[in-house]
């Protein structure tokens, strides 16, 4: 099972050719059957339109990479026509709100978990308190261009288990007709309370003493607070950010530029011809130009 960001920004891999046939760009989802139909693919060839590389031709997703059989598998916008009513609806997933058939809005779906067979397995949901929670495709119920609707079944379920506590207490009741026979053993509690007060009298200065051991656990709780909000930390968010980062340096080191790229105060960071160093990378990603130069390299 994989991330989406784990997909995303791979290079595609013809494994017959030892060809690199472009790079992963988005995901092409099919919300009615929850899966995802194709990858697209962006390559030297971008500006003739978009191309797919269909889900179930893919024979592996690597860590660094996404391997097919050979360029064939690869579709151009004309040779996409069933998967053309997806990409109208363009669902992203990524991004939508996640709410409940009640109306309980749960938060913002955040990244989604794609299994070996392009099936959505899972999604993560943030919280408005920045807290993260896991919801399995199966408690989904609509996959839409800006809401996500979670099955609200789980909770009615809940809810119809609860009304079965009252059951015990009608029994409860039944057990108390038995008492209407003690009220003879009234004076042999009458002599009870004579025995408490002295009971009472010793275990009160137990109690007492041990008053001081509740001040040491709110301290102990306290510790744990800070472990809560490791999780909220998004080390593997940048980690990954920084792998996708590398693997389009890699891409674009060594190719050559077609086109000139300046600032957008026309300063000229590389031109038509050059070829891409670790110098140029440094300057087009100071200047936030790094998309316009994978767009112009060949």
């Amino acid at each position: 099972m994989k991330k989406s960001i784990e997909i995303i920004g791979l290079p595609v891999i013809s494994i017959t050719e030892g060809r690199e046939l472009g790079m992963s760009k988005t995901l092409l989802i099919d919300a009615k059957n929850g899966t995802i139909a194709a990858i697209t693919i962006e390559d030297e060839d971008w500006y003739r339109g978009v191309k797919l590389l269909p889900y179930s031709s893919v024979i592996a997703i690597g860590e660094d990479a996404v391997t097919v059989t050979n360029s064939e598998n690869i579709l151009t916008l004309e040779d996409a026509g069933d998967y053309e009513a997806m990409m109208d609806a363009n669902i992203k997933i990524i991004g939508t709100k996640a709410i409940t058939k009640s109306g309980t809005i749960q938060g913002k779906v955040v990244e989604i978990y794609v299994g070996d067979n392009g099936k959505i397995e899972k999604c993560e949901i943030e919280a408005r308190d920045g807290s993260l929670s896991e919801i399995t495709s199966e408690q989904i119920s609509i996959f839409g261009k800006q809401v996500t609707v979670i099955d609200s079944d789980l909770e009615k379920k809940t809810e119809l288990i609860a009304p079965k506590a009252p059951a015990a207490a009608v029994e409860a009741p039944k057990a108390e007709e038995k008492p209407a026979e003690e009220p003879k053993a009234e004076p042999a509690k009458a002599e009870a309370p004579k025995a408490e007060p002295k009971q009472e009298a010793k275990p009160a200065e137990p109690k007492a003493a041990p008053a001081p051991a509740p001040k040491a656990e709110p301290k102990q709780e306290a510790k744990p607070a800070p472990k809560a909000e490791a999780p909220k930390a998004d080390p593997s968010i940048q980690m990954a950010d920084k792998a996708t980062e590398e693997r389009h340096r890699r891409f674009l080191l060594g190719k050559t530029v077609t086109r000139k790229i300046t600032t957008d105060s026309g300063v000229v960071l590389v031109n038509e011809g050059d070829t891409v160093t670790e110098e140029v990378l440094q300057k087009v990603k100071i200047a936030n130009k790094f998309i316009d130069l994978s767009m112009n390299v060949q």
